[in-house]
């Protein structure tokens, strides 16, 4: 009897093959690791304030030194950033620095970038544009509290007023470089009335779009775009399409209002361009390259890399990610897909890069349904001759022609993420000595 062996990770759909899939982080040595952060190695919780990162996590990360970065539209640093988080799981800054445990990579969308030692830097962000996003959480707060004073007439005394300043505090998130507004908490307190929290959707989206009108008048006409997570894709406008929820689902949750260029798919070449860079001495696309010059389609970005990276030293790419969505709905009487999620598109690319490259380039998907908010698809596992398997993923059904393929997935969520990459940290570690 011969023995069939199976395919090869990036060559496979919904695998549960963690094994192989930690066998690849730790015995590649040409490895480049690119993770988003919230619900991927933390839980999804509503308030950010209250995220939690586990240190054998931190400590793991550290194994991949040079081979890891992490892009998120979260951010590195103010009240809710990611470094808050670190210095607390470690009892303060000065272990945090002193041991090296910031993570490393582009945050804000791509925009803010940080060295393990918490270096921080904004490339290609002017003075004028980082003052401009500093005076809109205010405008948040402001936009919140007249809302509530509007609809009062309609609800009673649905939230006190600590309530209601407390949902705020926890809702308008004080980011340096992508303010953003997180309807969480106001979801959850108003999940029994729908049809208000849908208004205040609206608000926030009216809100945005006079954002972007004010920076016009101010001479920062294309500076920024808006940012909503998740979403249903970009219209033909190219403009991300906010997703009002129904039933339980808090649809859109995340208004983040973003400098110009800070989108994941354009991080993916900052990034490569560093790894490079690290590696040859040389900057593939410039040492002052940023996300702002990087053109935004998915064909171009593929484009650049062909015509700018060598293909001998092209790494292994495993992005990491949790936002991923696509339903399918009627238009002219015809079923159309609305593909999105904040991680699609830099996932989206890797895979590309690696069919390119003739790379076995990974796209991992990690479950965060089982945090606190209702906006994400769990998957589907099925038990087959007393094996699990996963028979559908977080996309509609329907959409039979995605072309982003999930090929390890971990249902169980960041835990079960997090315990498959410090197994993988610790045996790189041993293979390496």
């Amino acid at each position: 009897m011969s023995y069939l062996a199976p395919p090869l990770l990036h060559q496979q759909t919904y695998s549960l093959d963690h094994a192989a899939w930690v066998d690849l982080l730790a015995t590649t040595e040409n490895l480049l690791i690119i993770q988003d952060l919230d619900g991927v190695c933390m839980g999804l919780v509503k308030d950010p304030l209250d995220r939690v990162i586990e240190l054998g996590y931190l400590e793991a990360t550290q194994s991949f030194d040079g081979h890891f970065y992490v892009l998120t539209n979260g951010e590195h640093t103010g009240k809710r950033g990611v470094n808050g988080i670190i210095e607390r799981a470690l009892g303060g800054a000065p272990l945090a620095e002193a041991g090296r445990y910031y993570l490393p990579g582009l945050a804000a969308g791509g925009v803010q970038w940080q060295t393990r030692d918490g270096q921080i830097s904004h490339p290609g962000v002017s003075e004028a544009e980082l003052a401009f996003l500093a005076a809109v959480p205010q405008k948040m707060g402001d936009q919140l509290r007249q809302f509530w004073r509007r609809r009062l007439r309609d609800v009673g005394e649905l939230l006190s007023e600590s309530e209601l300043d407390q949902a705020i505090q926890a809702t308008v998130l004080d980011n340096l470089a992508s303010p953003t507004a997180n309807l969480n908490t106001f979801h959850h307190l108003l999940h029994h009335h729908r049809e208000l929290y849908t208004d205040l959707q609206y608000a926030m989206q009216t809100l945005m779009a006079d954002l972007l009108r004010d920076a016009a008048r101010q001479g920062l006409e294309g500076s920024f775009f808006v940012h909503y997570a998740p979403n249903h894709g970009r219209g033909p406008d190219g403009k991300e399409i906010i997703w009002f929820g129904q039933g339980d689902e808090s649809g859109t949750t995340d208004f983040q209002f973003m400098l110009r260029g800070a989108i994941k798919e354009a991080g993916v070449l900052a990034l490569l361009n560093r790894y490079y860079a690290e590696r040859t001495g040389e900057f593939p696309l410039g040492q002052d390259f940023s996300v702002r010059q990087a053109p935004h389609s998915h064909a171009d970005l593929l484009a650049l890399v062909e015509q700018n990276f060598d293909p001998a030293l092209m790494p292994t790419l495993v992005g990491v990610g949790d936002t991923v969505t696509s339903v399918v709905v009627t238009e002219a009487g015809q079923p159309v897909a609305k593909r999105g999620g904040s991680d699609r598109n830099f996932l989206h690319l890797i895979q590309t890069i690696g069919q390119r490259f003739d790379r076995g380039n990974v796209v991992t998907y990690i479950d965060s349904s089982g945090g606190e908010l209702k906006n994400r698809k769990a998957l589907k596992l099925e038990q087959r001759n007393g094996t699990p398997v996963v028979t559908a993923g977080p996309g509609d059904a329907r959409d039979g022609d995605d072309p982003l393929v999930l090929n390890v997935v971990f249902p169980g969520g960041y835990r079960q993420y997090c315990e498959a990459f410090e197994t993988a940290a610790a045996r790189r570690n041993h293979l390496q000595k």
